[in-house]
């Protein structure tokens, strides 16, 4: 029954150190997703702008954009 009640009390304790490096490590990640999500959102909106001055200014080669894109 002592060995019993070790055992419990040693698998909780490996449950919680699992737990604290899953949470530890968790914080980072979630840190470099909305960095990077940051950064996607700005290339788009760079991009469309870019896209806009083109069709405003040559609208030939924003069709040729368009086809390279489409395919």
């Amino acid at each position: 029954m002592l060995r019993t009640l070790f055992t419990v009390g040693l698998i909780a304790m490996l449950g919680l150190v699992a737990l604290k490096l899953v949470f530890g490590l968790l914080g980072p990640l979630v840190g470099l997703l909305f960095m990077l999500l940051g950064f996607a959102i700005r290339v788009v909106l760079i991009g469309a702008v870019i896209y806009f001055v083109i069709r405003v200014v040559s609208p030939a080669t924003a069709e040729r954009i368009e086809r390279a894109i489409r395919g």
